[in-house]
């Protein structure tokens, strides 16, 4: 069995003052030959590997701090720190560090640190100055105390002499003496000198001298030093907050008076960290450095002494989950879990793992199914903090989980239902709530954070899991604020267009805007489930009667889910869009905007664009056919005239193709009927499309029949197809050109403009081949204002 005595953890100081974690090994200390000397060596106890390997110089400083740390500086900017697991370890490699430099085990530096500015004039400072002669600790002398301690602040040199002049004559405790005298004798002038002293004292940065000053008997008085602040008219009451105002919540009895002791220690001075001491000026920066260290540290070990008392956390998430637990505990209980959630994220990554693993297995997750169904809103709060930990943590874990629920419960208490519900109804009006629990949803419902494993069923059973059971829980906002466009389209007279029901609310507007970015999400990283679900549920139509609404923003989030469907550039989305007449809305949406130059302007004529640009057969032919004289008119973008020039372009290629074959019009005719009566799918029996509904596969049967039987020239004749109307439907089918032999399943990589990087309305270069007869107008541009379509 390993040495406890000699493990430890090797910590880095990064560019931002923080502690990274480098690993957990085993130190010794052994000549070593490349280096020519005795180093510290540091092996990891997972493979052996090397984590540390340092020679231990004669002028290095080494410091041992909270009696189970050395930290020293190996180059500039480069500060490195041994954590042993017991005191007696640190103490035996102390003594070896300091047996190689000679120096007493009993002192807690073995250096005084030179700063190299400073080294060179060594020889200039004064004699009297080697040693710091601190002042008799008397109330008359304080002001000279006071100008000592800050005077000493610009020099490491004189910094390091103060600090050893006040552990050697138990100095603090002095100040401290002094402190409660003169707050006896409201001596104001004195007070503010104290503060003086104990604020230098802080910024010497010593981890000895921390150990005295926020032991229980110094920190209230050193907290009441820094409350006579001379800036201030009148003294702080930062003592009576901390012991009358804050007051320490055990949730759980803990029976460990040191790790009690631990958490009121970094509690107050986390406290003087952040409340007390002003912000640092950039010279103070660096001055704080190890006040955060033993903050870290102190988190760290409260973590660690917690999670290792199995009886302790096994109670509080039995109390977390009991029926018979009361609110107000089960707030404080939930409290507690996301305040130790927080520390945790001071742990190395290996322990982190360890420790939510721990809390899975004690029920997180159930009881978060139960704390985030609260009415109580902090409740609600504190819940969806724990739930974004461990989704950050492991997407994973979470998914394992909601995929076993519907074995035990109904669909409306699933833990993924509960959080799409917790986002529905967020009663903030900036739905500050739902906007970081659609971040979550999205996370969990990412392809690409999803395990790859050896059988890759990761992602397939969580997407059929999720459109099963969850999905109309999402959309449910979103189709009931669209359900009664198709008996306003019936109800128009011609003389009035009734406006469909968009919601004028505005956090309403928001929530499905926040729906539709989720659906956008779906649509670019899902595949047949997502297109299944649109077509199922005829969803583009009920999502593009927001286009009216008197949010814009909400109309380009509708807008924005079409162009996504539209660059996937698939023929099933294609043919959907064509028999349901779906360009209707976008297009009256670009009339009704008018004169306006704005986004949706920019955003609606880049839509058409793409169209063009990628050639888009299907799609030109039933725009050019059904909506060209309204569009007509547009000319500040030559985008619509260059769709017609595509089209003409098609249909006389497919006139040339046609007399090439040299077949009657009769029999051309009959194919194209058989053609367009006939679903088809072009799909090589990938397995992706083998997971469509089952009209996808009968479809597909007639296609093949048809196929077998049609003449060998059919495939030409097929590309201009598009242009005709294809017959009325209840059911949507795919369909796809029959020129295409293989589809291609994956999201085909595609230029996606956002509209808002459309920045003006231009002419668009690529258009020589649509405007080779087309003469330039002298006339300015102009648009055409709004047309009954």
């Amino acid at each position: 069995m390993s040495d406890t005595r000699r493990r430890v953890k090797v910590y880095t100081l990064n560019e931002d003052r923080q502690w990274d974690d480098r690993g957990t090994g085993h130190v010794s200390s052994t000549f070593v030959e490349r280096l020519r000397g005795i180093s510290l060596l540091v092996r990891a106890e997972s493979d052996g590997s090397l984590l540390l390997e340092s020679k231990i110089s004669p002028n290095t400083a080494y410091q041992k701090q909270q009696d189970t740390l050395i930290v020293w500086s190996e180059a500039d900017n480069y500060d490195l720190a041994l954590s042993f697991q017991e005191k007696a370890g640190c103490d035996e490699i102390w003594e070896r560090i300091c047996q190689v430099q000679g120096k007493d085990p009993a002192l807690d530096i073995t250096q005084d640190p030179i700063d190299e500015s400073e080294e060179d004039h060594f020889e200039e400072i004064p004699e009297t100055s080697h040693l710091v002669e601190l002042p008799p600790c008397e109330l008359g002398r304080l002001e000279e105390i006071a100008d000592l301690v800050t005077s000493v602040l610009s020099s490491p040199i004189r910094r390091e002499k103060l600090a050893l002049a006040l552990m050697s004559e138990g100095y603090i405790k002095k100040l401290l003496g002094l402190f409660r005298v003169c707050e006896d004798l409201d001596n104001r002038e004195g007070l503010h000198h104290l503060y003086e002293v104990v604020r230098g004292v802080l910024f010497l940065n010593k981890a000895a001298l921390f150990e005295v000053m926020f032991s229980d008997d110094c920190i209230m008085d050193v907290v009441g030093c820094l409350e006579y602040d001379p800036a201030l008219v009148q003294p702080k009451r930062h003592r009576e907050f901390l012991t009358k105002t804050a007051k320490f919540k055990e949730v759980i009895p803990i029976t460990d008076s040191e790790l009690r002791q631990k958490i009121h220690q970094t509690y107050r001075v986390q406290y003087i960290q952040d409340i007390i001491l002003p912000t640092p000026s950039v010279f103070e920066e660096n001055f704080l450095s190890t006040l955060t260290s033993f903050i870290f540290f102190n988190k760290v070990e409260i973590v660690s002494m917690l999670q290792e008392d199995e009886k302790f956390l096994t109670e509080v998430f039995a109390q977390l989950t009991d029926e018979a637990t009361d609110d107000s505990k089960r707030r404080e209980l939930v409290n507690f879990v996301k305040e130790f959630c927080a520390f945790s994220q001071t742990l190395q990554p290996q322990n982190r793992d360890a420790f939510f693993k721990t809390l899975a297995n004690l029920g997180i997750l159930p009881a978060l199914e139960i704390v985030m169904g609260m009415n109580d809103l902090q409740v609600r709060a504190a819940a969806t903090d724990i739930f974004s930990y461990l989704v950050e943590f492991s997407p994973s874990m979470v998914r394992e989980f909601v995929m076993q629920e519907p074995q035990q419960t109904d669909d409306d208490v699933l833990l993924i239902n509960v959080v799409i519900k917790q986002m529905i109804c967020d009663s903030d009006p900036e739905l500050g709530g739902a906007v970081q629990l659609m971040g979550l949803l999205r996370t969990l419902i990412d392809p690409e954070n999803m395990l790859a494993s050896t059988n890759k069923t990761e992602k397939t059973e969580f997407l059929s899991f999720f459109y099963k059971y969850c999905m109309h829980v999402l959309t449910a906002p979103l189709l009931a604020n669209t359900a009664h466009d198709k008996t306003t389209k019936d109800q128009q007279d011609g003389s009035t267009k009734i406006n469909p029901v968009c919601p004028d609310n505005f956090q309403t507007a928001q929530l499905l805007a926040l729906i539709l970015e989720l659906l956008t999400f779906c649509v670019e990283h899902h595949t047949y489930h997502i297109k299944t679900y649109i077509m199922n549920k005829d969803l583009l139509r009920r999502v593009l009667v927001l286009m009216n609404s008197k949010h814009t923003f909400l109309a380009l989030c509708a807008l924005r889910f079409m162009r996504r469907i539209i660059g996937l550039k698939d023929e099933y989305y294609n043919r959907y869009i064509i028999k349901g007449n779906l360009f209707e809305p976008v297009i009256n949406a670009l009339l009704d905007n008018g004169t306006r130059y704005n986004l949706l302007n920019s955003a609606i004529i880049e839509l058409f664009e793409f169209i063009k640009v990628e050639d888009i057969k299907s799609l030109i032919a039933h725009i050019v056919d059904n909506f060209y004289k309204a569009l007509e008119p547009i000319e500040y973008v030559q985008t619509f005239k260059g769709l017609k020039g595509r089209y003409e372009q098609e249909k006389d290629r497919q006139s040339q193709r046609l007399n090439r074959y040299r077949r009657d019009a009769r029999s051309l005719d009959e194919d194209e009927e058989m053609w367009f009566n006939d679903d088809e799918d072009d799909e090589d029996g990938e397995s992706t499309e083998k997971r469509m509904e089952d009209d996808f596969s009968d479809s597909y049967g007639k296609f093949m029949e048809t196929k077998k039987g049609a003449a060998n020239g059919a495939n030409g004749a097929n590309n201009g197809k598009a242009a005709a109307i294809p017959p009325a439907s209840p059911v949507v089918t795919p369909n796809s050109s029959p020129s295409s032999s293989v589809k291609t399943v994956a999201l085909p990589p595609t230029c996606v403009v956002k509209p808002s990087l459309v920045v003006g309305l231009v002419d668009y270069p690529d258009d020589e081949d649509e405007e080779d007869d087309e003469e330039e107008e002298d006339q300015s541009p102009r648009k055409r204002p709004r047309l009954s379509s």
